[in-house]
C-alpha cells in the first residue's frame, strides 16, 4: 500500500460550493421557464427507469472521487479500531436510521400542514436516500481542514466503501418499508450496480494503472485535473434538476427551508455522537475530528442518482437530495470549526486526547 498522501485544502470553488448550487438553483428553476422543450427531451432519455444523460454526468462526478480509495488501506483498520468501530457504527447503525426518523418527526409531523401532501412519502425516501451513504470524497478535504490522521481516514474511507456496496440497498429497502413507500427493488439494485459497484470497480482498475504507469505523481494529477469536472458535472445535473422542479419550488419557496431542517439536524447530531464516543473510548483527536466529519457528511452525489433513478426527476425525493448538496458544505464547515475549538476540551478527556 502507498504512503497516503495529505489531502489539499479546499479549493475556492469548493468552500463557495454552495453559492454555486444556489445560482444554479436560479439558472435550473429560469430556464426551465423559458424552454422547457429541452429539459422534457432529456427527462424522457431513459433507458430501464435511468436518465442517461444524467446517469453520464452521475460517473463524471462519481469516478474522479471514488479513485482516492485504496482498499489496501483497509489492512491498517487495526491501528485505529476504536475510531473505525465508532465510525462504521454512526454510519450505518445510528445516521440512516436517526434521519428516517428526524424525517417523520418534522416532514410527517411538524411541517406536513405546509408541504405538498402528495410528496411527503417522496421526502421522506430522500432523507433516507441521503443519510444511507456515508461520504467518499469531501472527506478527505475535511479531515485536512481538522488535522485528521491521514492514515485513519483513508482506511475508514476503504472500508465505509466496501459495505457501501452490500448495505446501502438493504438499509434503504428496510427504512422505505417501515416508512410505508413502495420499494422498487429491482431499480434500487440497479442503482447500486450503476452508481457503486461499476465506478467503484472502473475507479480501482483506472488507479492501479495510473499507479504502476506514473506512481503517486501521476494519480495526484490525474485527480486534480478530474477535480473540476466532478464539481461541474454536479452543478449541470442541479441544473437538470430545478428545471424540471422549478415549478413547484416557485409555488412553495419554504419547502426547501422546511427540508433543510431534519437534515441539517441530523448532521449535528452524528457528528456530536461520533466525537463524544470517540473522546469517551480514548481516541486521539487526530482520528475523533475526522471520525466525526465522516460520520455525519452524506455521500450526496450518489443520493441524486438512487433518487432520480428511484423516484424520477420531478419527485420530491430528488429535491431533497439538492437540498443535502445545498447545506452540505456550510454545515460541515461549522462542523469543522467546532472540533477545533474544542480541541483543548476534548484533550482533558484523557492521555489519548492531548
Amino acid at each position: 500500500m502507498t504512503e497516503p498522501q495529505a489531502a489539499p485544502a479546499m479549493s475556492v470553488f469548493e468552500r463557495f460550493l454552495t453559492l454555486w448550487v444556489a445560482l444554479c438553483i436560479v439558472a435550473g428553476i429560469a430556464l426551465g421557464a423559458i424552454a422547457p422543450g429541452p429539459f422534457r427531451l432529456l427527462g424522457g432519455m431513459t433507458v430501464a427507469n435511468v436518465n442517461l444523460p444524467v446517469a453520464a454526468l452521475i460517473w463524471a462526478m462519481i469516478v474522479p472521487m471514488l479513485l482516492r480509495v485504496d482498499f489496501g488501506a483497509i489492512g491498517t483498520v487495526a491501528k485505529h479500531w476504536r475510531g473505525i468501530a465508532i465510525t462504521v457504527g454512526i454510519n450505518w447503525l445510528v445516521k440512516p436510521f436517526s434521519m428516517a426518523l428526524l424525517g417523520w418527526i418534522f416532514i410527517r409531523g411538524v411541517f406536513h400542514p405546509w408541504l405538498p401532501a402528495d410528496q411527503i412519502d417522496s421526502y421522506i425516501a430522500g432523507l433516507i436516500l441521503l443519510a444511507a451513504a456515508p461520504c467518499t470524497a469531501m472527506v478527505f478535504v475535511w479531515s485536512n481542514l481538522t488535522q485528521g490522521d491521514a492514515n485513519f481516514t483513508l482506511s475508514q474511507v476503504a472500508l465505509n466503501d466496501a459495505i457501501m456496496i452490500v448495505a446501502f440497498a438493504p438499509i434503504v429497502g428496510l427504512l422505505l418499508g417501515l416508512s410505508s413507500i413502495a420499494v422498487p427493488w429491482d431499480t434500487l439494485v440497479l442503482s447500486v450496480l450503476l452508481y457503486i459497484a461499476i465506478p467503484l470497480t472502473v475507479a480501482q482498475i483506472w488507479r492501479r494503472i495510473l499507479l504502476s504507469g506514473g506512481g503517486e505523481p501521476a494519480l495526484a494529477a490525474t485527480m486534480r485535473h478530474l477535480g473540476p469536472i466532478s464539481l461541474v458535472s454536479l452543478l449541470a445535473t442541479l441544473v437538470l434538476l430545478f428545471g424540471f422542479q422549478g415549478g413547484q419550488i416557485l409555488a412553495q419557496p419554504l419547502v426547501i427551508l422546511m427540508l433543510a431542517v431534519p437534515i441539517t439536524l441530523q448532521v449535528y447530531f452524528n457528528a456530536g455522537l461520533a466525537y463524544w464516543l470517540n473522546r469517551a473510548c480514548g481516541s486521539a483527536h487526530a482520528v475523533a475530528a475526522p471520525s466525526a466529519l465522516i460520520g455525519a457528511s452524506n455521500f450526496f452525489e450518489l443520493a441524486v442518482a438512487a433518487a432520480i433513478a428511484l423516484f424520477g426527476f420531478h419527485s420530491g425525493a430528488a429535491l431533497v437530495t439538492v437540498v443535502g448538496v445545498l447545506v452540505e458544505v456550510p454545515v460541515m464547515l461549522s462542523v469543522v470549526r467546532i472540533v477545533m475549538a474544542t480541541r483543548a476540551w476534548y484533550g482533558r478527556g484523557g492521555p489519548a486526547g492531548r
